[in-house]
């Protein structure tokens, strides 16, 4: 099986382009992941590529920026090419096929809970929902049939 999960940083903002001839949305960027074993109390991260596609990627490009911490899942994949110099060169990155807007390092974002999903008004209308909660007729248990 080639499931991969991850929580990490952007390094840079991510780089969203449309891919030639079907138009679909392509974006590309990469996480800071830290290491589990670090050396002597210093700090360790790897710096894991990352591509997403379509209304995922529009997304995140849209939505995320260097420093914005995120949780993704997805596969592996590895592909060959020549490069300009006529020789082999190895890719691997993760496809990932799940983004998930976490924190964001720059805590004077507008946001109110931190999340930095670019919809503000999300919360306010969640709020509005609970508090009408109050108008909510209970269910007799004795009409379930369970």
């Amino acid at each position: 099986m080639n499931k991969v999960v991850l929580v990490g940083r952007l390094t840079k903002d991510p780089e969203l382009f449309f891919a030639k001839g079907t138009g679909t949305a392509v974006c590309n960027f990469k996480v800071a992941v830290n290491r589990r074993f670090k050396k002597e109390g210093q700090p360790d991260a790897d710096f894991i590529p990352i591509v997403v596609f379509g209304k995922q990627a529009e997304a995140t490009a849209n939505y995320m920026k260097k420093g914005s911490q995120v949780s993704l899942s997805g596969n592996i994949q590895t592909s060959t090419y020549t490069n300009k110099s006529n020789e082999k060169a190895y890719k691997t990155e993760v496809v990932a096929d799940e983004v998930n807007f976490l924190d964001s390092k720059n805590k004077n974002d507008n946001s109110s809970n931190g999340n930095n999903t670019g919809n503000s008004s999300r919360n306010d209308s969640r709020n509005n929902d609970f508090e009408s909660a109050s108008d909510i007729t209970p269910i007799d248990d004795g009409d379930i049939p369970f």
